[in-house]
């Protein structure tokens, strides 16, 4: 019987997706990245001469990440594997390791791409670090969000960045007349209709080549798609944008900026594009939650709340009642005070943290759990705040060879103006005590 089904199944095997056997044998048929694989492309470059090295591809789906990564491991003679964070664990990744190392064993380099890379967490992130600086691996992943949030940084010292941008109408273009091409028949539509269809994949070029197959499965003998009948056959509309186009990551900048500009309405407007072309809710969402820290931060602590809430109200919501609690955070954040001195004062920080990292805390407030440490001084004269008048000690909490820094200067703006009072009274205190 299973050899009969076999056969069957062999006989009547499902014919492969367009996109599938549109997919590029080589790197230059690669459309829309030509700063990437063009003839001086970033990538280009890098197999010219020899040596990818790690790396990470940023961009929205159907750009072609993918599809690179396997040309490289073929550019470059390399070993490929392939799996999805959305379903590995550390398990899986220590037999691809292993499976890895006795393949470099025998002279065979291994590419290992990652799709959503993303989706691992921090200690998953960590296991590829030794595997990346001894060779075993080269390791290309592939993430949608912005790698800067979602990536560690350890990670992203051994890797190099390669932005994949969404395709334009002239990329998407190509890949039709490919598929015309390939089929050996035009698309059935008009020149109004093929132009909303572009516009319809909205820069994913494997949404376009599906949404052509749709086309061409619905038309009969001689029969050509206006764009109201094309409308019709794949159930959805192209997104409205101006007539500069802009896309996925324009319309969440402009949100983001109108946001930050304090204009409700112009905020209100492209939430409603980004919504009525059927963006995923949650990258709002997400972007609202950013907007908050960065731009309101202690002017309106609320502001976070707010989103945060908004979030949850969508997820127990959904769409499209959810998404009035998305209006509500976006013109919350719209009227809200602005500050972005937290945001200044992490990134003066960050800084500060990498040049003086070496230092060690002073000892007046370190532990000391053993006798040895509290022979050499951790904790010695040490004050504890509850205990002091005000509740405020005012000693110093600074490494020893650096002097006090100061990173953190609120405005006078919504509730950060109280904040501003409080730290000026605690700067008076310490004058006063001599600390």
């Amino acid at each position: 019987m299973s050899d009969l089904f076999t056969a069957a199944g062999l006989e009547a095997a499902a014919p492969r997706p367009l996109a599938d056997r549109l997919r590029p044998t080589r790197l230059g048929e690669v459309v829309g990245q030509d700063h990437l694989v063009g003839p001086d492309g970033a990538l280009t470059r890098l197999v010219r001469a020899g040596s990818i090295g790690s790396l990470v591809f940023w961009g929205p789906p159907g750009t072609g990440k993918t599809t690179v990564a396997r040309l490289l491991a073929g550019e470059t003679k390399l070993h490929f594997e392939q799996i999805s964070a959305i379903f590995s664990g550390v398990a899986d990744l220590k037999k691809l390791f292993e499976a890895a190392r006795a393949r470099r064993a025998t002279g065979q380099g291994t590419l290992l791409f990652v799709d959503e890379i993303h989706r691992f967490n921090r200690a998953q992130l960590d296991a590829f670090l030794p595997v990346m600086e001894d060779g075993t691996i080269t390791l290309v992943g592939a993430t949608t969000e912005n790698p800067s949030f979602e990536l560690n940084a350890a990670l992203l010292s051994r890797a190099r960045v390669m932005i994949f941008r969404a395709l334009d109408e002239t990329a998407i273009g190509a890949l039709l007349a490919r598929a015309e091409a390939l089929e050996g028949r035009p698309l059935p539509l008009d020149d109004l209709a093929r132009a909303s269809l572009a516009r319809m994949a909205d820069g994913d070029g494997r949404a376009a080549l599906t949404l052509a197959e749709e086309v061409w499965r619905s038309a009969g003998p001689d029969e050509v798609f206006d764009l109201a009948a094309l409308q019709d056959i794949v159930q959805r509309r192209a997104p409205i944008y101006d007539k500069a186009q802009e896309g996925h990551y324009n319309l969440i900048s402009a949100l983001h900026k109108t946001i930050r500009g304090s204009d409700p309405d112009a905020a209100l407007y492209y939430l409603a594009r980004m919504l009525d072309a059927g963006e995923d809710r949650l990258f709002i969402a997400r972007r609202l939650v950013r907007a908050a820290v960065e731009d309101v931060g202690l002017a309106d602590p609320q502001a976070l709340v707010v989103c945060n809430a908004a979030k949850d109200a969508y997820d127990f919501l959904g769409s499209p009642e959810g998404e009035l609690a998305l209006a509500q955070a976006t013109v919350y954040l719209a009227t809200a005070p602005k500050s972005n001195a937290v945001y200044t004062a992490y990134k003066a920080a960050t800084a500060a943290a990498q040049e003086h990292g070496s230092l060690p805390p002073p000892p007046t407030i370190l532990n000391a759990p053993t006798k040895l440490m509290k022979a050499i001084g951790y904790g010695a004269r040490y004050r504890y705040d509850h205990d002091e008048p005000d509740a405020f000690s005012g000693q110093n909490y600074w490494p020893e060879r650096l002097a006090r820094q100061a990173f953190y200067e609120p405005t006078g703006r919504g509730y950060e103006a109280r904040v501003a009072e409080r730290l000026q009274r605690w700067a008076e205190l310490r004058r006063e005590r001599g600390a």
